[in-house]
């Protein structure tokens, strides 16, 4: 037994006992879903599938597609405002449970559904910009507006690499990977910066990058007590050191034959 009905104005005749998402999938018409499988009984759940039907007495409706069963004289709407409103209602409850989810938000850019921007971790507390200014002296970060929200930034061509704004990142979304001979610096997942890293003179270990090294031997190159640069990493650095100390506390014994 078949029944007409029409989905955007298109006239069809089909089966009786499918559904509305049935039908339009068999003839090519989107309608967007994200708990549905045909394997599987429709619940209903995400909301996603929501259409607006006209029976015969001209009434129209918003009902989910994925539940309802097609009827004879039934008139079927896939787009249209009171479908968007209904589709933005169910994106907005679905990013509140799922923030984060990609899927959503790729889901709700392809219905042009306008959705809050995602959590990205940040608090906004500035340290990380505060410390590379104060401490570091190399201004590389700043608060940035971007999509109506503020946001840490690069300023190219500043960044050294030395990690300190990951390592007093409260949420870590700074972070650093080293990855043989290359530094990369990362803000919400997004490279921001990547440096060759240097050779430690002592283990071979490579511990830190050449621009954050030349920036130390600038800065102590001045200092009277310093008379060579060594490339040492800090555990070979305090190695050394330690021995030194233990030699000049305990000078070798001069024999005098």
């Amino acid at each position: 037994m078949s029944v007409n009905i029409q989905i955007n104005g298109i006239h069809l005749d089909v089966d009786d006992g499918l559904t509305v998402l049935d039908v339009a999938r068999k003839n090519g018409i989107h309608i967007p879903t994200l708990c549905y499988h045909p394997a599987l009984k429709p619940s209903g759940s995400c909301k996603l599938c929501a259409v607006e039907v006209e029976n015969v007495s001209g009434r129209s409706l918003i009902l989910l597609s994925c539940v309802l069963k097609v009827k004879e004289g039934m008139s079927i709407h896939t787009q249209g405002e009171s479908v968007q409103r209904a589709r933005f209602k169910a994106f907005e409850r679905l990013i509140q449970m799922a923030p984060q989810s990609q899927r959503l938000h790729d889901l709700a850019e392809r219905e042009a559904i306008p959705l809050p921007p995602a959590p990205d971790g940040c608090i906004r507390c500035r340290l990380c910009v505060r410390v590379c200014k104060e401490i570091v002296g190399r201004e590389a970060l700043r608060m940035e507006r971007h999509g109506g929200r503020m946001l840490v930034g690069p300023v190219s061509g500043r960044c050294i690499g030395c990690g300190t704004c990951a390592n007093l990142c409260p949420t870590h979304v700074i972070h650093v990977e080293d990855k043989g001979q290359l530094r990369t610096i990362k803000i919400r997942n997004t490279v921001i910066g990547q440096h060759p890293l240097e050779r430690c003179e002592g283990c071979g270990k490579y511990y830190a990058t050449e621009k954050h090294v030349h920036m130390a031997e600038e800065r102590t190159g001045p200092h009277p007590q310093v008379k060579q640069h060594h490339h040492y990493c800090p555990a070979c650095a305090k190695l050394f050191s330690d021995r030194l100390q233990f030699v000049q506390k305990h000078p070798p014994r001069q024999r005098f034959e």
